[in-house]
């Protein structure tokens, strides 16, 4: 699952933070990026549960409505899959 940047009122925002790293197990409504535009900071919350998969993104990019932040997959559906993100963070 694909965890996008919603709406927030501006065209563009600039990634000043990423909150979680690939392998991290995360719950719904859990802030996953925080962004800031030159009207406000906004952290992005996840709208699923699971584990990072991968993150689309890095400090400093430029992103508007609907661009891809976060890859989750969903919690349980591979814990071999969970084990080997766990072991490749470094």
């Amino acid at each position: 699952m694909q965890i996008k940047t919603p709406d927030i009122g501006v065209d563009k925002a600039t990634v000043a933070e990423i909150l979680v790293k690939v392998g991290d197990i995360v719950a719904i409504e859990d802030s996953l990026v925080l962004l800031e535009s030159d009207k406000a900071s906004v952290e992005v919350p996840s709208s699923a549960a699971g584990i990072v998969k991968s993150i689309a993104v890095n400090l400093g990019d430029e992103v508007n409505e609907g661009t891809v932040l976060i890859e989750l997959e969903a919690a349980g559906q591979s814990d071999a899959d969970a084990v080997e993100a766990k072991a490749e963070t470094p």
